[in-house]
């Protein structure tokens, strides 16, 4: 049987100067589970953490970038930046068609993204919430509402 990835998709998911090595390895839990292709860091490199308790980090790649312009240079060809921020031009997650290719940037929760990405995302994402959440929960969120809807944009 043969398999057409472009028809399929792919997703990956990571952090912009991370906090916490703790929020990382959760994060990366929760995208082993709900089925990433790949996990990354922008800025702080973390090593292998001892809330990824199912070895996501063996279990597909990961990739660290010293710098956002790096990390934008090497998006995979054909893939869709989308960006997790509470801004105003933010689409809300409830109503966002998600890529059938993308990556999917959060930033720290102290900071955010940085500018440089929020201008570089081909989208932008948030979700209701009464605080800020977060950012392995918040990356979780977004990783179930993918799986959760069956259209893709593009």
């Amino acid at each position: 049987m043969e398999t057409d990835n472009l028809e399929q998709g792919f997703f990956g998911i990571g952090i912009q100067n991370g906090k916490t090595p703790e929020n990382l390895g959760v994060l990366w839990r929760s995208a082993q589970n709900m089925g990433a292709s790949f996990i990354f860091t922008i800025g702080n490199r973390y090593e292998k953490q001892a809330c990824d308790t199912h070895k996501a980090v063996g279990a597909m790649p990961y990739f660290h970038y010293k710098t956002f312009e790096d990390f934008y240079a090497h998006l995979p060809k054909g893939a869709m930046l989308v960006g997790v921020e509470l801004t105003d031009n933010a689409e809300s997650l409830e109503r966002f068609k998600h890529p059938r290719r993308c990556v999917y940037l959060l930033g720290a929760e102290d900071h955010g993204l940085s500018n440089q990405a929020i201008e570089k995302a081909h989208h932008l994402v948030k979700f209701k919430s009464k605080l800020s959440l977060n950012v392995s929960v918040a990356g979780s969120i977004v990783m179930y509402d993918r799986g959760m809807k069956t259209e893709f944009s593009t």
